[in-house]
């Protein structure tokens, strides 16, 4: 059977979305609209900027894509202009708001979501970077049907990756956006063709990935140099994990563990090779490799020391 293309309203705002965003629009439905984050502030100067997806979309060539940023999902009018749509489907890829129910009724088969976990497991808005950080070595992504709550709905198809040694936020999301493109195309295919079932959820199995924030990433150096690393990894690029460097901000982007007994108090600076600082942790010891100091830029710990005295017995905190 012949199913006619579909009509589809995309929901989506960071870079995680613009992949599958991509394929739709490379395949055979119509995506009639985009619906996105309102522009917003952003950097030290809070700088107006676009999402992600608003700034793909505006710099295709080939058309124009009706895009929707609304303030409230609860808007009347909006709701209205997307029933004026007749829209089939919604796919929904990191948009950053739970859609009511009075939304998700509006397509004719409903609204899939692609989310970067393997539910039930890393529901909630940062699912990658705890996956990271809670030591997991596997993680993929979901496609599911939506219903109110957060993460909760039937799920369709998953896809597993395995998470890789020095993986970090950044590269892990990349991996992940690329793969949930692909998932995502593998479920309209089947959902046209009668091919799939949904499957509930295990809801006794949920674990949680909130919402980051920039505290967050603070160091405790009395933690093992095993956590340490999966924060620097996982905060990686935002919000970045930090401590601070005799009352200055400093971020780390990189470094090395180090198994070693420790021998004094953790926070403490007990060595300074030419391309690495190593600190005393709760367990083990840290490697230092790449930082930003506050106000300058991000370097590597070779040129950070070419201009930085930095001694042994130096304190982080």
């Amino acid at each position: 059977m012949i199913v006619p293309p579909w009509r589809i309203i995309f929901f989506g705002t960071p870079s995680f979305a613009v992949p599958t965003l991509q394929n739709l629009l490379q395949g055979k439905d119509e995506v009639v609209a985009a619906v996105t984050q309102p522009d917003r502030g952003k950097g030290r100067g809070q700088k107006v900027v676009p999402s992600l997806v608003k700034e793909f979309i505006l710099q295709r060539k080939k058309d124009e894509l009706l895009i929707f940023q609304p303030e409230s999902l609860k808007e009347e009018a909006f709701q209205e202009r997307l029933r004026e749509l007749q829209p089939d489907l919604f796919v929904v890829v990191a948009y950053g708001l739970i859609l009511p129910g009075r939304i998700l009724k509006i397509p004719k088969y409903g609204a899939v979501n692609v989310h970067a976990s393997l539910l039930p497991k890393y529901r909630g808005a940062a699912p990658t970077a705890w996956a990271i950080l809670r030591g997991e070595e596997i993680t993929g992504v979901t496609t599911m049907i939506m219903d109110e709550g957060m993460d909760i709905g039937d799920i369709l198809l998953q896809a597993e990756i395995p998470i890789v040694r020095d993986e970090t936020g950044e590269t892990l999301n990349n991996r992940l956006a690329s793969l949930g493109a692909q998932l995502l195309v593998e479920t309209l295919e089947k959902m046209k063709s009668g091919n799939i079932r949904p499957i509930p959820q295990d809801h006794s199995k949920a674990t949680y990935a909130p919402r980051l924030k920039k505290e967050d990433g603070h160091i405790d150096w009395r933690e093992e140099s095993e956590e340490i690393d999966r924060k620097v990894r996982a905060f990686n690029p935002w919000p970045g994990a930090f401590t601070s460097l005799k009352g200055q901000l400093l971020k780390i982007y990189r470094g090395e563990v180090r198994k070693k007994a420790p021998i004094g108090k953790a926070g403490t600076v007990i060595w300074v090779g030419s391309d690495f600082i190593e600190v005393e942790t709760g367990k083990g010891s840290y490697l230092i490799k790449e930082i930003q100091l506050e106000g300058k830029r991000r370097m590597n710990v070779k040129d950070f020391l070419s201009g930085h005295s930095i001694t042994v017995r130096t304190i982080l905190e």
